[in-house]
């Protein structure tokens, strides 16, 4: 049986092209005792995977590796006892359509309820690094003011729901009307700020949040960011989730000096990275899925259907072009 795989054909300068990425085949050997072979149903597209080109996100993604991300896939083909055909299962899986595989870290589905593309986000990395890192970091409070950026993305929109569940006045930052429109209208955010026709970002927020800012959940870095912690209240928490304005920087990123405004303002900025939490995703899950059946969560997703589509896909990430979590349906 042949597999098709998708490599990382050069490094990207700048922004990724799908020049940067090549379809290729390889024929897989026959399966071995404890290995499962796997039909590849979702796959995952996240901005972390530029971070990992760039050298920035351990470990990193070298010209010739085979792309790899979290993916649904069903059993085919089994040589373990706890895995038979017809399984679904959840994991770290190369971009193949058919892999073989050693199952380890392989996590089966029993839940169908929920459509399986559910998985990778609202019930996935996407939905417990909102959670985790919003609760532990952020400590939201009943009548605080919190501001997500990237909020129409596929954490940042999940973020700002647990917010409002928390009793805060949200604030969400993203890149069109369109968008703002929809997390006013479908998520419940107060507000929001549209940074691509916003002249003064600092303004904006300024008449938005009058009493300033007390949690920030940073999805994007970069100017926004700068202007978002300018705003923050005495004792003010700010979660550094992720930095999608400066994965395609070719050159260091300057801005404004924000250690003094620190020291002033007595702010805890804390990174995230949702390995830390592995020991507590039970927890999480069973949280978001109580929401999520009692109608107080709403999530998006943007499917792009066909392998050959991922490279296309995870551009997309950096132009705007998803609502919610991205992923390609095979």
């Amino acid at each position: 049986m042949k597999s098709k795989l998708i490599r990382l054909a050069s490094l990207p300068e700048g922004m990724p092209r799908e020049a940067n990425f090549n379809i290729d085949f390889e024929e897989l050997p026959a399966m071995k005792t404890g290995e499962v072979l796997l039909k590849t149903l979702y796959i995952s597209v996240d901005p972390y995977l530029r971070a990992k080109m760039a050298g920035g996100h351990k470990p990193p993604l070298i010209t010739g590796d085979v792309m790899y991300s979290r993916a649904v896939a069903e059993v085919i083909d089994s040589a373990r006892p706890d895995f038979k055909p017809g399984d679904k299962v959840l994991g770290f899986l190369e971009w193949r359509d058919y892999l073989l595989y050693d199952g380890e870290g392989l996590t089966l589905i029993n839940n169908n309820r929920l459509p399986l593309s559910s998985y990778l986000g609202i019930l996935g990395s996407t939905g417990l690094s909102a959670y985790f890192a919003l609760t532990d970091i952020g400590q939201p409070k009943p009548g605080e003011t919190l501001v997500v950026s990237g909020a129409a993305g596929a954490v940042g929109s999940i973020a700002g729901q647990i917010g409002k569940l928390m009793g805060c006045r949200v604030i969400g930052i993203a890149g069109s009307n369109e968008k703002v429109e929809w997390m006013r209208s479908k998520l419940g955010f107060d507000g929001g700020i549209n940074y691509k026709t916003s002249p003064d970002i600092g303004t904006a927020l300024a008449n938005l949040c009058p009493d300033g800012t007390d949690v920030y959940f940073d999805n994007v870095g970069g100017i926004i960011s700068d202007a978002v912690i300018s705003t923050m209240n005495d004792y003010g928490r700010v979660v550094v989730c992720g930095s999608i304005a400066s994965y395609n920087d070719t050159a260091p990123e300057t801005g404004v000096r924000l250690l003094p405004l620190v020291v002033y303002k007595k702010l805890l900025i804390r990174g995230f990275l949702i390995a830390d939490y592995k020991a507590c995703f039970n927890e999480g899950i069973h949280q978001l899925q109580q929401w999520l059946t009692a109608g107080r969560l709403h999530y998006a997703e943007t499917i792009m259907d066909g392998f050959d589509k991922l490279p296309e896909a995870f551009i997309g990430l950096f132009e705007g072009k998803n609502e919610g979590k991205m992923i390609v349906r095979l």
